[in-house]
């Protein structure tokens, strides 16, 4: 096991599960380019939260044999190390290589946050908590896989992509739970 020095934070995206919350759960459509998140936002808010460097890796399904090349572009020029992965029809390729990516970061120091909803991480989450290790979830709280919230009094971390790490450029028209201190009727006048 590793101990409490962290010399990195592991940001870890599954673009497929959150573009497919987004669009299909958020927006209720196909997200255009300007809804989309801002993903040199989420790596600023990974360096900011935790102050110390950020290793992004961003995973992609790339089964269909064609890589989306000005995508992987600009994930390259914002500094994130795109990961496409391909495999057998039906196989979770963008799932397998985060479990994978996740048990083997068990064995290293550093932080860890995904930006994922989903549940088929937990066990391995559930692995890379304690040694004075933090991690955390990313995503929209109110779509995080219920098993999740069992995670927290073990340490997991939640942040919200859009509310903690500011990377929409306008205000999506989500439903949420809000803490009436957290409350601004502002936002809902406007």
């Amino acid at each position: 096991m590793v101990g409490p020095q962290a010399a990195v934070t592991y940001l870890l995206v599954d673009g497929e599960n959150i573009d497919a919350t987004l669009g299909g759960q958020v927006l209720e459509h196909r997200p255009n380019p300007e809804e989309r998140p801002r993903w040199e936002r989420l790596r600023q808010f990974a360096q900011e939260t935790w102050g110390q460097p950020v290793r992004a890796l961003f995973f992609l399904n790339a089964t269909s044999g064609v890589l989306p090349t000005p995508f992987v572009r600009a994930l390259l020029a914002l500094n994130y190390r795109p990961i496409a992965l391909t495999g057998s029809p039906g196989q979770k390729v963008v799932d397998i290589g985060i479990q994978r990516t996740l048990q083997a970061i068990v064995n290293r120091p550093g932080d860890v946050l995904l930006a994922s909803h989903d549940g088929d991480f937990i066990p391995q989450i559930r692995n890379v908590l304690g040694d004075g290790r933090r991690v955390g979830l990313i995503g929209f709280p109110e779509f995080f896989n219920a098993g999740f919230t069992n995670l927290v009094d073990g340490g997991l971390e939640l942040f919200d992509l859009e509310e903690d790490a500011h990377c929409f450029t306008s205000p999506l028209p989500r439903v949420r739970i809000i803490s009436v201190d957290d409350f601004d009727p502002e936002r809902f006048l406007a």
